[in-house]
């Protein structure tokens, strides 16, 4: 039986409630944590009913006061460069009073200061990547992100774990480890532990939609810069050709992306959607079983090759079928999945994919909804993924 350990969890996103993406990770890798009996420190920004996180999760939290910290926060990346150096000073001061065994760091952001902490500390250091943070950049425009800058930056992030000699790494994809490897990083000191989800809040779907009702292609999530570009654009206006009479459906806060997006959709003849806002993480999986077809149609980036999409495992555990771009991260996972079409990089063929979809009998895919649902449930759920990785965490502590 592993040691219990004293853990300083660093993270630059609000702990609870999880408010997307790579955030959702934290809660369920710290309860993994305090299930074995560790001590969790958790240092991140400041959240609501701090008391009853704290009782709920079984952890201390050090909050982060000096600014609001968030995705959807004003001058985002602005603070996301500044808060490192804040959060390494905070988890700093706590160490005079507290003797950690190891820092656990999520994402990259708070990978800067756990790497900054491992020289000034001297306590073994494990980063875990849910994502290549700085490659989603390259989908932004040139006059907000030059490719020199973020080719730069990529760079940068890749080699943290080199820079500061780190002594491990959860990677959410292969495709992510073999770039921290081809930088230099050892790749026995890497574990690829993908991205799950939570299978009891996106349960096989018990009936599909009657074919009467006017077909619903749905995609969810938080809607950045990277998720709705001309990919999505010119796949909505293949459809909608084809089938005036669609529905799309987009499930989640009203970012500034979607809202360009559906003001740029407007000028497709025909074009009808449904954006309700923000829906909680437990009630998604609802809007997901009453459509028919599940769309992930990311721009090419190093960012989303890297990505082990979370769309994707939770429409096949939904029993949805759907459409991709060919995503290096995913495309291996659910290559043989029959629930899973993959389009070129191209809004036309990604539309024709769609269309597909809508034209294959039920009576030809239903059948392996079942299997593939209960393939992502015991593979990619939270629980054995984060069991994975806390096996490496408690592995690397051994280790050192």
């Amino acid at each position: 039986m592993a040691r219990k350990l004293t853990i300083a969890f660093l993270t630059h996103e609000p702990f609870y409630p999880p408010s997307g993406g790579g955030s959702a990770e934290a809660v369920f890798l710290v309860q993994e944590m305090a299930r074995r009996g560790h001590a969790v420190h958790v240092f991140g920004p400041k959240i609501p009913d701090p008391e009853m996180v704290a009782k709920k999760f079984g952890v201390k939290l050090h909050p982060f006061e000096k600014w609001e910290m968030g995705r959807y926060a004003k001058l985002r990346n602005f603070k996301y460069v500044a808060y490192p150096f804040f959060l390494e000073r905070l988890v700093a001061a706590a160490a005079r009073q507290i003797k950690f065994d190891l820092i656990f760091s999520q994402h990259a952001i708070s990978a800067v200061a756990a790497g900054k902490l491992k020289r000034k500390l001297g306590v073994p250091v494990v980063m875990n990547f849910p994502d290549l943070l700085t490659g989603f950049m390259e989908t932004w425009p040139s006059y907000i992100a030059p490719p020199p800058l973020v080719h730069a930056l990529m760079r940068y992030e890749i080699s943290l774990p080199v820079r500061y000699s780190v002594d491990g790494v959860c990677a959410i994809s292969d495709e992510f480890a073999d770039r921290l490897a081809a930088r230099g990083y050892p790749r026995e000191k890497i574990c690829p532990i993908y991205y799950g989800y939570d299978a009891a809040a996106f349960p096989l779907r018990e009936k599909i939609p009657a074919p009467e009702n006017p077909p619903v292609v749905v995609m969810h999530g938080s809607f950045d810069a990277h998720h709705l570009g001309q990919i999505a654009f010119d796949a909505v206006k293949t459809v909608v050709a084809k089938k005036p009479e669609i529905i799309f459906r987009f499930v989640g806060r009203r970012t500034a992306g979607l809202e360009k997006f559906l003001q740029r959709a407007q000028a497709i003849p025909n074009f009808k959607y449904e954006a309700d806002g923000f829906t909680p993480y437990a009630e998604v999986s609802k809007k997901l079983a009453s459509a028919t077809v599940g769309i992930v149609p990311y721009e090419e980036s190093a960012g989303t090759h890297c990505a082990f999409v979370a769309k994707i495992v939770e429409y096949v555990a939904t029993g949805l079928p759907t459409v991709c771009t060919p995503l290096k991260s995913v495309s291996g996972y659910f290559k043989n999945d029959p629930l899973v079409k993959f389009a070129e990089f191209d809004g036309e063929n990604f539309g024709k994919r769609i269309l597909e979809w809508l034209e294959t009998p039920v009576s030809i895919w239903q059948p392996h909804a079942e299997k593939s649902s209960a393939r992502v449930k015991a593979e990619l759920d939270w629980q054995p993924l984060c069991q994975k990785a806390v096996n490496f965490a408690e592995s690397v502590c051994a280790g050192s």
